[in-house]
């Protein structure tokens, strides 16, 4: 049967890679580690140190999952091989159906681990910290940061990630001029360091009576979130300090007393902010941890030019420096400048379906 032929040998063409993803994914190690915490976690007085044993938790948790998803995808490659033979042997239309279907389902999910084993980098693992910030253009912009927090929250949602706002500036009549938020989940980091840099969005304005097109400009800047200390000496001296009341449309984000914190540090200009506990105390832990997690990639980078991306800053929050246009108007499409990756449905990437985009990004950096 010409159909089986064919999927017999795309899925022939899968051998080599399978195996090559099992070396690199270290089955036999992950399942050695899962058992040895396993055991651990069985121990008399694993509780008795929290912030260890939640760790070693979520490494256990981590592992069993990948175990699972790498042993589910050999399995698949095994049945639909044994569906094929059964085809052959029973000439049966419907078999080959059903191998076809699992077919399908076997490549998304190898595409889907190998999209993981690109996650390698030192930080790769960790939450994300994400800052959207208003270009020039007032209101406009203010409501495009609004939309491209809803389009990350709505990602963070398909994912199973929690998000928590740290700090918030509501814009004068419509959106965000700035907000910074926790992305937690695993490799939260190394999906979402793609997102860096400046976001185009070219519309029908809604605040112009006009109805004319309008381009506006949202930076993001994306940091991972190190739990470790951090040995980085910073000299009182070096900092500025400002409280400030929480802002934000109300609920979480409001504030009676002057708990926020804003946090300069001189020598470099990068400014943090935190003010989502009530707690100036608890603030400005918060805050100073995000500023040596900056400090530190700074001190790592040894390439001059790049010192402004690690700080999550740009020169010009505007034309020529984007990294993906989002056009609504007079066409539908969402291209990505860095891997020429694009999509017509723009409503479906604002909805956030951005994993095309992340997944492209993270195949394009591997091979360089």
């Amino acid at each position: 049967m010409v159909e089986l032929d064919q999927l017999k040998s795309n899925l022939n063409a899968y051998e080599e890679p399978l195996a090559e993803m099992r070396d690199s994914l270290d089955l036999a190690g992950k399942e050695r580690r899962t058992e040895e915490l396993e055991r651990k976690v069985e121990e008399p007085g694993f509780w008795d140190h929290p912030e260890e044993s939640q760790r070693l938790m979520k490494e256990l948790k981590y592992l069993q999952e990948m175990v699972k998803k790498i042993k589910s995808l050999y399995h698949a490659y095994e049945d639909i091989q044994t569906l094929i033979e059964m085809g052959y042997e029973e000439n049966d239309p419907e078999i080959a159906r059903e191998a076809q279907a699992d077919m399908e389902k076997f490549e998304e999910a190898y595409e889907e681990l190998r999209i993981q084993t690109l996650l390698s980098g030192e930080y790769d693992t960790c939450n994300a910290i994400v800052t959207i910030h208003a270009g020039a253009g007032g209101t406009e912009s203010c409501d495009w940061a609004g939309m491209l927090y809803r389009m990350y929250t709505r990602w963070a949602e398909r994912k199973g990630f929690q998000i928590q706002v740290l700090d918030f500036l509501d814009g004068d009549i419509a959106g965000i001029k700035a907000i910074t938020f926790e992305v937690s989940g695993e490799n939260a980091y190394g999906y979402l360091k793609s997102e860096k840099g400046v976001h185009r969005l070219v519309r029908i304005s809604p605040f112009n009576s006009a109805g004319k097109r309008q381009t506006s400009f949202a930076s993001c800047d994306v940091v991972p979130d190190i739990e470790d200390d951090i040995d980085i000496e910073i000299s009182d001296d070096d900092l500025k300090i400002d409280t400030y009341r929480a802002s934000g449309a109300g609920g979480q984000h409001v504030n009676k007393t002057s708990s926020a914190i804003r946090i300069t540090h001189l020598p470099t200009g990068i400014v943090v902010q935190c003010q989502n506990e009530r707690s100036q105390h608890h603030n400005k832990e918060k805050a100073m941890q995000m500023l040596k997690v900056k400090l530190k990639l700074l001190k790592e980078q040894e390439q001059a030019e790049k010192v402004s991306d690690i700080r999550g800053e740009v020169k010009e929050i505007g034309f020529g420096n984007q990294i993906r246009s989002y056009v609504m108007q007079p066409y539908t499409l969402v291209k990505d400048h860095r891997t020429n990756t694009e999509i017509s449905n723009v409503t479906g990437v604002l909805d956030g379906n951005l994993d095309p985009f992340i997944n492209a990004y993270l195949k394009e950096t591997a091979n360089n």
